[in-house]
């Protein structure tokens, strides 16, 4: 997923697997959380259409599985919910349910990095780099860069992210900005992904160098 820099590891076969299976890994557990929230604050819908599970399977789609590994870029199946059965304001409920899956995947990006800094190795600068040659490390560093490129991803207030839904929540009657959006919000974000991924991968590298100065110390 927005694969970048020069040289052969990024064009690798194996590395390109790995990636994908880090991703599928990292996908289910954002979806679970935006589950978790909405059942917390009084929603049983994901509950009954089995979304509030770790289960891969019930997250994963088909489709934006596979184009994970071809084109390095996918989703997962949304997680559904209704705010009429939420025991919270909606606004704040919408904010909260949206929060969660980018919030997961910046844990899973902390623990990840604190169990390196457990393991004594010294970690580079940059995206995707590991010293001294540990191949757990340089899993768990990717697995933690790519949870970081999720939440960043995430927080993009474009249509369907996460962002969206806490942006438009905060601004009383933008619905009708929503829905004129959602019309090109896939477009812009598949433009920003192959044309600018900077976009995504400059926060992606700040927040990243932030959890390593603060874990690392």
């Amino acid at each position: 997923m927005f694969s970048s820099g020069s040289g052969g590891r990024y064009t690798n076969p194996a590395w390109i697997l790995g990636t994908g299976a880090i991703i599928l890994l990292a996908l289910p557990v954002h979806e679970f959380a935006h589950a978790f929230m909405a059942v917390r604050l009084g929603d049983s819908t994901p509950r009954q259409q089995g979304r509030y599970t770790l289960n891969p399977l019930a997250h994963i789609d088909p489709i934006g599985a596979l184009l994970i590994f071809l084109v390095g870029f996918g989703w997962a199946k949304p997680v559904q919910w209704n705010p009429r059965n939420i025991t919270v304001d909606r606004r704040l409920g919408a904010i909260l349910v949206a929060v969660a899956g980018p919030i997961s995947n910046l844990l899973l990006a902390v623990i990840s990095l604190i169990i390196i800094r457990l393991l004594g190795v010294t970690v580079t600068a940059g995206l995707f780099g590991v010293v001294q040659q540990s191949l757990l490390a340089s899993f768990l560093y990717t697995f933690a860069t790519i949870n970081v490129l999720l939440f960043v991803f995430n927080m993009v207030p474009i249509p369907p992210l996460d962002g969206s839904h806490v942006l438009f929540a905060l601004l009383p009657g933008a619905g009708q900005t929503y829905m004129a959006l959602m019309r090109y919000g896939t477009l812009i974000l598949l433009l920003i992904v192959f044309l600018a991924p900077n976009l995504i991968l400059v926060p992606t590298r700040i927040i990243l160098s932030l959890l390593q100065g603060l874990i690392f110390l």
